[in-house]
């Protein structure tokens, strides 16, 4: 099968990117106030075929990810699901953004783990927390000694991008193979077959690339990156046309999924993936920090029980950690929450461990089977609906 990136907006290559300053996506806005996401710099690909640069090889790649990124989310959820966790390791940034090189420009972005640090963290402006420097699920960088990944990025000489996550990293040669998520998230998919412990799960089926090119469209579009033009939006009318755009796909996924149990026919797919780790993330911190209140996944049923169900998918739960995702966002961007203050409410978490009804949806599906750790069963947890709990989940 030929490696493309479905639905993504283009992007340039590594050899052919424009030289640009330290920079985020808070960075990339048009001069029509719109937010424009720009390409990934790193697109190499682990390959089987002979004389590949980056041949499959259990132990010689390393992830480095976060837990509040939906962007390296769908990378540790294909690891998990495809059960890699012996072939390749993972290193989960901190949430809050800190300067990376304060002598040397303004830029801010992920640090690495610092039990050093027992004062505890602000944000960039001196303000909110004091937030933790270091989780018991969020390591130091293993290599290097590494403080930031910006410093990761300068080491594969890197030294004028965007420092993003999630980043596949080749120990051997000491560089980056790539840190676009929608190529990593096909190459575990494919090419570590006789390393995982799901060989024969495929989650890009020949007979679903149609249907899973139809959706990943949209739902990139509009929905993934749909959520940062409306937050990004520099004026009215942006934001107008993002929420506009938004709210019709965020319609257009619920009817599909009426009809049918996962988004691009009736087997868990990348699709799913890519739609879920958007709609784990809405309503706790898209519907409130970038104003994508038009629709709510709690009150929508189907898409409920369908986020319910892929949560509870085994290994999923292990790589969510809801504490983490809101306290990067409401803590990252001062100019958007300058004293970053966290809402408490509305522990989807809690939604998410009541049982779901999919199996019900459309007709011929499968339940997934998978070889993975154990973990706490859904049914198993006790649920307060009233109360507020900051679970740390995974």
């Amino acid at each position: 099968m030929s490696h493309v990136i479905r639905g993504e907006e283009p992007r340039l290559s590594q050899g052919d990117r424009k030289k640009n300053s330290s920079r985020t996506a808070l960075d990339e806005m048009g001069e029509d106030g719109t937010f424009r996401r720009t390409d990934a710099g790193w697109r190499n690909f682990i390959s089987r075929k002979p004389g590949a640069k980056f041949p499959p090889a259990p132990g010689r790649y390393h992830l480095f990810c976060a837990y509040a990124c939906g962007w390296a989310n769908r990378v540790t959820i294909v690891r998990k699901l495809k059960g890699l966790e012996d072939a390749i390791g993972v290193t989960m940034v901190m949430p809050v953004w800190q300067p990376t090189k304060p002598e040397v420009d303004g830029h801010c972005g992920w640090h690495f783990s610092d039990p050093s640090n027992k004062g505890g963290l602000t944000n960039a402006l001196g303000l909110g927390g004091p937030f933790p420097a270091s989780y018991p699920k969020n390591d130091p960088e293993p290599f290097f000694g590494c403080k930031t990944v910006r410093e990761l990025y300068e080491r594969a000489g890197d030294t004028d991008g965007k420092y993003t996550v999630p980043i596949l990293w080749d120990k051997q040669l000491n560089t980056i193979v790539s840190n676009e998520s929608s190529e990593i998230i096909q190459m575990l998919n494919s090419e570590f077959n006789e390393f995982a412990m799901n060989p024969d799960l495929d989650l890009e089926p020949e007979d679903l690339v149609g249907s899973m090119k139809e959706v990943d469209s949209f739902i990139y579009h509009d929905l993934n990156n749909g959520v940062y033009k409306c937050g990004f939006a520099q004026t009215q009318e942006a934001y107008d046309v993002a929420i506009e755009k938004l709210t019709s796909a965020f319609d257009r996924v619920e009817s599909i999924l009426s009809k049918q149990r996962y988004i691009a026919g009736d087997r868990l797919t990348l699709s799913d993936v890519r739609l879920f780790v958007t709609l784990m993330r809405f309503d706790e911190v898209y519907a409130v920090y970038f104003k994508t209140n038009t629709r709510s996944v709690a009150n929508s049923e189907v898409l409920l029980n369908y986020v319910r169900e892929i949560y509870q998918m085994p290994g999923v739960q292990d790589t969510i950690d809801m504490d983490q995702i809101k306290l990067h966002y409401f803590a990252s961007h001062p100019h958007l929450n300058k004293f970053s203050i966290v809402p408490k409410g509305p522990n989807f978490i809690g939604m998410l461990q009541q049982p779901h009804n999919r199996e019900s949806s459309g007709d011929n599906n499968k339940k997934l089977k998978l070889t993975t750790t154990p973990s706490v069963s859904p049914t198993d947890l006790t649920l307060d609906k009233n109360a507020w709990d900051p679970v740390l989940v995974g």
